[in-house]
């Protein structure tokens, strides 16, 4: 048992993941201050605002996971190398058109909610309650903003 009287084993298989899951909201977020800052055309306004409120979001998640990570008893990512090296998510780089933008963060919040399933998954099977909640709070909430996005390019 760890300090928080989970099974260790288990304990470690999640941090595992919710490292990973942390390296690719580490791109994630970095897309987005990429969108926000360059995004070019008629929908500048309206993406610019939208891509603001979607790094807040994800830098108060990078920090949930961390502290999640510490509290399963490990260490969270914390270097570029770690990130880089983990994630699925891909950097984005020179990427102005607003459409093209609200493509590519469909596509990040695919990834993330595949590995958010998992981690619920696994979660539910170690009786974490407190990754459990993360999850599931994190899945119901991008959903939403997946909905929203796909009917903004349609």
């Amino acid at each position: 048992m760890n300090q928080i009287g989970l099974d260790q084993k288990k304990s470690e298989v999640l941090a595992t993941r919710l490292n990973e899951l942390l390296a690719n909201y580490q791109l994630h977020y970095q897309n987005l201050r990429g969108f926000h800052w360059n995004v070019k055309g008629p929908q500048f306004f309206e993406l610019h605002l939208k891509f603001e409120e979607l790094y807040n979001d994800a830098v108060i998640k990078i920090d949930e996971i961390a502290e999640r990570v510490l509290t399963l008893g490990s260490v969270p990512f914390h270097t570029f190398s770690q990130y880089l090296k983990s994630s699925t998510v891909k950097e984005q780089s020179d990427v102005t058109n607003g459409s093209k933008c609200v493509e590519s963060v469909l596509a990040d919040m695919k990834v993330l909610l595949e590995l958010e399933r998992e981690i619920l998954d696994l979660s539910s099977d170690a009786n974490d309650e407190g990754t459990n909640t993360l999850m599931s709070d994190y899945i119901s909430q991008q959903e939403k903003v997946v909905w929203m996005l796909s009917a903004y390019l349609s």
